[in-house]
């Protein structure tokens, strides 16, 4: 384990060729999609980190054969169906696994516990529970968060459910990817005209469809799910744009040129969206709607703190109830960085924004907590390449999604300690 890592500020523009990983979220949707289907799929370009790995180890209790040929690539054997687990689904705090299983056990016959570590447990699940039970599926989450019981029974059912997605799209997408298996055609309707991240449900329609389900939308807030079942598949994940905005940023904060081989307007990730406002440095706009694109907001509020005018991000209630409270983690380290820097103002964030920051010869003696949480790591280290004394916390927490990124930044010339 890594206590914390000192950034040098450079004295070049960054300039080189370098390689995202995959996707976190393609890749933990084509796992599970992989292992729903019987026969044998090919997914290349994956994510190799903590959270994909605690599902595909999840995906081996449950009876289903997932191999690593190499480090972008799985190959999942399956026999169409999963089987009881003999203990626990122990997830960490991986969001996406812990939410796209409690629906997928019910496709178990048997009782089923899917947990978390103690920050997962803090992170609600009750609308997804909730519609469960409207299914006719046995669901509990006494506190409201992971551990879920679920007694599975093999199928899905059919008719209508309804689903709160205003704290989280993946709840909508858990249903949606379980729901192929029902007894006839399955209705997935929002209760509420809000969702979190829209993009992230068309990302789970688009893999679910490559595997052979049948998805119509039938209106703004309604999907219609056929009971098809899925076929194995050979898959191809793209790279992860949450982990393409901090090389963007890192590019527009030291006025380099960064390859990453995929051009910005290329990706179908939600999060590239911030492509726009990161090419609009150091003119960002004052108010910045992070609601479509919640992972990038930390990379983008980082960014704003070289800018020359503030900028206020809206739309971001749901950062609240991600690995951290990362509206209040943003504001407290910015602070850190300069005091009143920042500021949180219901559940917006106001970013005061102060160019003269960055001169390298500056120190801030600024340690940065990073709550555990890798996106405050990956975003608070950009900071790092424009002022002096930025130092980072448990940086080993960035191989929950991007187990590279500190070797990413060294093979463009960052001195990191």
């Amino acid at each position: 384990m890594t206590a914390s890592l000192a950034i040098t500020p450079p004295d070049h523009p960054l300039v080189g060729r370098v390689t995202p990983p995959g996707s976190k979220s393609i890749t933990n949707r084509a796992l599970l999609l992989a292992a729903l289907a019987k026969g044998t799929s090919r997914l290349t370009g994956a994510l190799k980190s903590k959270d994909t790995k605690l599902m595909a180890a999840a995906l081996r209790q449950m009876g289903v054969t997932v191999e690593e040929p190499d480090d972008t690539s799985f190959t999942v054997t399956s026999a169409g169906f999963l089987a009881a687990p003999a203990a626990p689904l122990l997830l960490g705090n991986a969001g996406t696994a812990v939410r796209f299983l409690t629906a997928a056990v019910a496709l178990v016959d048997g009782m089923v516990v899917v947990d978390g570590d103690e920050a997962m447990r803090k992170r609600p699940i009750g609308p997804l529970v909730t519609a469960l039970n409207s299914l006719g599926i046995k669901a509990s989450a006494p506190t409201g968060c992971p551990p879920v019981m679920v007694e599975g029974r093999g199928h899905f059912g059919s008719g209508r459910v309804e689903i709160d997605g205003g704290l989280s799209s993946q709840y909508v997408s858990a249903l949606l990817m379980a729901a192929p298996f029902g007894e006839g055609p399955i209705d997935v309707a929002l209760t509420g005209q809000d969702l979190d991240a829209r993009g992230y449900v068309d990302l789970t329609v688009a893999a679910m469809t490559a595997f052979g389900a049948q998805v119509t939308q039938l209106d703004h807030t309604t999907w219609r799910v056929e009971p098809t079942r899925y076929a194995a598949t050979d898959f191809v994940i793209e790279p992860d744009a949450s982990a393409a905005t901090y090389l963007w940023a890192a590019e527009a904060l030291t006025g380099g040129s960064i390859d990453i081989g995929v051009p910005m307007d290329a990706f179908t990730q939600p999060d590239a969206r911030a492509a726009a406002f990161i090419r609009m440095f150091p003119n960002m706009p004052a108010v910045i709607d992070g609601s479509q694109m919640q992972d990038a907001v930390p990379t983008l509020a980082v960014l704003a703190a070289f800018n020359a005018t503030p900028v206020r991000f809206v739309g971001i209630a749901n950062l609240r109830v991600k690995e951290t409270d990362r509206i209040r983690a943003i504001a407290t380290e910015l602070n850190r960085v300069r005091p009143g820097l920042a500021s949180e103002e219901g559940d917006e964030l106001l970013v005061r924004s102060d160019p003269a920051l960055a001169n390298p010869s500056r120190k801030a003696r600024s340690r940065i907590e990073t709550y555990e949480d890798h996106r405050i790591a990956m975003s608070f280290a950009l900071a790092g390449l424009r002022m002096g004394g930025i130092v980072i916390l448990d940086p080993d927490c960035v191989g929950k999604t991007y187990p590279g990124y500190w070797d990413a930044l060294r093979s463009l010339g960052v001195a990191i300690t």
